[in-house]
């Protein structure tokens, strides 16, 4: 995973700490502080903490399934737009990320509400001003918010915007650019002090580090890298959807098809083609990725009630099948947690569990099916099927969650700062460091109650003073002192005189 939690986090503290909402770091910098201040602002709230990094973008995950509620009950209607919001919540990418201190599910909040606005700006006339400036507003602090990246799905909703403009006529609406225009004020005049302090550093860090992002392939993510990584990171739900696209081609949805369809076919040909590819920079497609799949699961749900209507039978044979396979590896899982239970220590009996709770979990779809089609029970109608996909992944995300393989990504790190004379010292004395460098310096800024200076040498330090240190700097130190503890390449040391 990339580390880019433990910097936001980082950075946004020494905005806390510095009363510095400009740019604490002393240099220009290449991102938009829009995030930096929403979780500065729920540090002055909460205190320092996992929890306050992660509780607003907990809060705008929660957002985001209502609009695609929303959403998808002006596309799809309410059933299936319920269905949508269920699909998306256990989706493991999203999941994931709604519980990390990172802007993409907040920006993608705005996109949703942007979209929510335009469509309520043409199902109410009357109202069309005061909506359009939201979508316009959602937009602009897109930018504050995420920077150049807002653009992608902006230009994702061209195909909508510029097709169906006879009809809804949102690009002669002045009242969007207005609030666009309103949306962008806050990063303007962040750039405007910024520049005041750097010139015109200022503007060349954000080109920059855009134009770094699209020359070069990050982790040999080749062109074909979101064909593979979104279909596993949103299993089996990316399936689903591919049979929801087949029925919405074959009868579109009046009047937003552009959207359903046209907004996450053209966002996922955008970041194919931009060179930096990575899993977050697809999260923007998974609420679309949970519609689409409503709409594929719920005609297979009256696939599964009416078999005899052509061509439904052949279908429903398939779908018999995969019910048998989910069966067979709810089996496999069950056995494998069994074994593991029995044989394994304690660690691996969390991840036995899982097993277990999974396993339990896939024999739902079989049960339902058998209990239906050869004991008669007629009352298992469609919904109790539909269940058995969603039952199952809720429950095992639900148990990562509670073994923290949600969350709790480091529980070494974790577990010796808690040590009570580790926390002793490290909230009662300033901590110096000593060339500390990569992610666990990240996350060692970040844990460090009370900052001391960053030095060059351990021979700068005061004697009785505490540092965090390199392990090979540690063991090449002639100066005097004591270790008291070692975590991740990196020690905390107390100079001796």
């Amino acid at each position: 995973m990339a580390h880019d939690e433990g910097l936001y986090a980082w950075r946004s503290r020494q905005m806390f700490d510095s009363g510095d909402w400009v740019a604490p770091w002393d240099n220009a910098h290449h991102k938009t502080p829009g995030f930096y201040w929403l979780i500065a602002s729920f540090y002055q709230l909460f205190g320092i903490s996992e929890f306050s990094t992660r509780l607003p973008v907990m809060i705008a995950g929660i957002l985001a399934l209502l609009l695609v509620y929303e959403i998808g009950k002006i596309l799809l209607g309410k059933k299936v737009a319920w269905l949508a919001g269920a699909i998306l919540s256990v989706e493991f990418l999203w999941l994931q990320y709604c519980r990390l201190g990172t802007p993409d599910v907040p920006m993608i909040l705005l996109v949703l509400l942007a979209i929510w606005s335009l469509l309520k700006a043409e199902l109410h006339p009357k109202y069309a001003y005061i909506w359009s400036f939201i979508a316009g507003l959602s937009f602009g602090l897109g930018f504050l918010l995420r920077s150049f990246m807002i653009f992608l799905p902006i230009i994702a909703l061209l195909p909508y915007l510029i097709w169906e403009h006879r009809r809804h006529r949102h690009l002669l609406n002045p009242i969007l650019y207005l609030g666009f225009v309103v949306g962008l004020i806050p990063a303007f005049v962040w750039l405007w002090f910024d520049w005041l302090r750097y010139g015109n550093q200022s503007f060349q860090h954000l080109f920059n580090f855009v134009v770094e992002l699209g020359s070069k392939e990050r982790n040999h993510n080749g062109i074909i890298f979101y064909f593979w990584n979104v279909p596993l990171k949103s299993f089996p739900w990316f399936f689903f959807s591919l049979f929801g696209l087949f029925v919405t081609i074959r009868r579109p949805i009046p009047r937003h098809q552009l959207i359903l369809v046209g907004f996450p076919l053209t966002l996922f040909l955008e970041i194919s083609i931009f060179s930096t590819r990575l899993s977050h920079y697809s999260l923007t497609l998974y609420p679309f990725i949970a519609m689409l799949a409503a709409v594929g699961l719920n005609w297979l749900g009256q696939v599964y009630e009416d078999r005899k209507k052509p061509p439904h039978h052949y279908i429903w044979m398939i779908l018999r099948n995969l019910s048998y396979a989910c069966g067979v590896l709810g089996v496999l899982l069950l056995l494998g947690g069994v074994v593991a239970l029995a044989g394994g220590n304690a660690e691996f009996r969390k991840y036995a569990i899982f097993g277990l709770t999974m396993g339990l979990g896939w024999l739902i779809l079989p049960v339902v099916w058998i209990s239906r089609y050869h004991f008669g029970n007629k009352w298992l109608t469609s919904d109790y099927w539909v269940a058995g996909w969603l039952i199952p992944c809720w429950l095992a995300l639900a148990v990562a969650g509670s073994f923290g393989f949600l969350g709790d990504y480091n529980p070494v790190f974790r577990t010796f700062l808690q040590q009570p004379a580790i926390a002793k010292i490290l909230q009662n004395h300033p901590i110096y460091f000593v060339e500390v460098e990569g992610k666990t310096a990240v996350l060692l800024n970040f844990y460090t109650p009370i900052h001391g200076k960053k030095v060059n040498s351990i021979s700068e330090l005061p004697a009785f003073s505490y540092a965090w240190i390199s392990t090979q700097r540690s063991a090449e130190l002639s100066t005097p002192h004591h270790v008291l503890g070692t975590v991740q390449k990196s020690q905390l040391i107390q100079v001796l005189p």
